[in-house]
Parts: structure tokens; C-alpha cells; sequence
């Protein structure tokens, strides 16, 4: 499923028009970036918890050279899924 047919399945669950459901996706994508790059750690109850995680440093290879590189620090954000979302699944 992409952005449009996630959008379009939410537009219809939530009786919304199309429109409404992607200002509404994109104002929460927009929140969660905010809140990543200020620090911030969501939890949502009941679905899972964004969170921005450092990577430290280190060393790798070019796969086509061959060359070991230095890969920098850097942050990454991640999402882990709750155990009651997961428990739907199974």
C-alpha cells in the first residue's frame, strides 16, 4: 500500500474526503518530525512509540572498491510497535 491508497482507506474508515485525510496524514507526519528533532519521545498507547536513535560512529567497506570507509555518527529515527498492537497479529 502507498501514501495515496493508505490515504484513500483512511479518507474512508474516518468518513473523510480525500483531501481532509492527506492534511490530516501529513499534519501527523509533520508532528512526529517536530517532536523527533526537538528531542521528543512519542508514545502512543496501544500502537507503538517514535523515537530518534544515535548510530555511532564507524567502519565499512566500498562494496565496489573495496575501500574501508568511516561512516559518521548520525541519528535515526525508529518506531517499535507495542505489545498490544503486535498481540493483534497473532
Amino acid at each position: 500500500m502507498n501514501k495515496q491508497q493508505f490515504i484513500k482507506a483512511f479518507a474512508e474508515k474516518a468518513n473523510f474526503t480525500q483531501k481532509d485525510a492527506g492534511i490530516a496524514f501529513d499534519a501527523m507526519a509533520s508532528t512526529v518530525i517536530d517532536a523527533l528533532k526537538s528531542g521528543e519521545k512519542i508514545q502512543i498507547a496501544g500502537f507503538g512509540t517514535y523515537e530518534l536513535k544515535k548510530r555511532p560512529a564507524r567502519e565499512g567497506i566500498n562494496p565496489s572498491t573495496k575501500q574501508k570507509v568511516k561512516i559518521p555518527a548520525q541519528k535515526v529515527p525508529s518506531f517499535k510497535f507495542g505489545n498490544s498492537f503486535k498481540g493483534l497479529f497473532n
